[in-house]
């Protein structure tokens, strides 16, 4: 694994993300129990705190970036399968839709609700063939990598030639204000609407988490560079509300 990579120092220098793991294996074991822990109280938690977008916002912004009926989707750390849903009314019963996620307890709640193909796996390091997709979607779970080179050369290698790439993720907006109402949500909003939803210990945990990655996020810049390194072109990124990007890139 490349020790040099944005996300690996964004690691090393920030005591947010150090006090959960001390390297990369840490970090996958670390990372995983959390969201094993978790997955039965993750939707509930998620739509109280809104602390992603709305599944009428996920599908527009596949939509918009070309996914359309009869395509082959795969989404990349598609937890509970909030992504994955929206993808696969976009492609219709013509289509054909792979879900991957490194925690089986997501995956299992991805099952109940949608039937696709699953894949237990990183997405440094994507069990499929060369040129065997013609969409790669993420949704918010891009602060969860621990080497984006290798995760963006499989997006890459996964996708048929002019296939695209689409990675929906929150980052720290520019504004100072903006930054402060976004970071008083964080430790402030999200922990009391935590409460409510009288979930367990394990989702409180995540969603604490959650926004230790967000206020440690990687710069969009670095994540654009990122994307060209692994031989995207026609790479973008587009901002809604100063919080919500899209990342995207086709493969030539």
């Amino acid at each position: 694994m490349n020790e040099n990579t944005p996300r690996q120092a964004a690691l090393k220098a920030d005591v947010r993300l150090t006090a959960y793991f001390a390297n990369e294996d840490e970090r996958r074991a670390v990372t995983r129990d959390m969201f094993d822990q978790a997955a039965p109280g993750y939707d509930r938690a998620e739509g109280l705190t809104a602390l992603g977008s709305g599944a009428r916002y996920r599908s527009e912004v596949l939509r918009r970036n070309g996914l359309h009926a009869g395509m082959t989707l795969l989404d990349v750390a598609a937890g509970t399968g909030l992504v994955t849903v929206a993808g696969q009314e976009l492609v219709g019963p013509t289509g054909r839709v792979i879900a991957l996620d490194p925690s089986p307890g997501m995956l299992a709640e991805l099952r109940k609700k949608v039937a696709v193909e699953t894949i237990e796996a990183y997405a440094e390091s994507i069990p499929l063939p060369d040129d065997h997709v013609d969409f790669v979607s993420m949704g918010y779970a891009l602060r969860h990598v621990g080497d984006l080179d290798l995760a963006f050369s499989e997006y890459l290698r996964v996708l048929r030639p002019g296939g695209r790439v689409c990675i929906m993720e929150i980052s720290r907006p520019a504004s100072r204000l903006a930054r402060a109402l976004l970071r008083f949500h964080i430790r402030t909003i999200v922990p009391l609407l935590a409460r409510l939803t009288r979930s367990q210990t394990e989702v409180k945990r995540l969603w604490a988490y959650y926004g230790d990655t967000i206020e440690a996020a990687i710069e969009p810049e670095h994540i654009l560079d990122a994307l060209r390194r692994a031989g995207f072109a026609d790479v973008k990124c587009s901002v809604t509300l100063g919080i919500f990007r899209e990342y995207t890139g086709c493969k030539a």
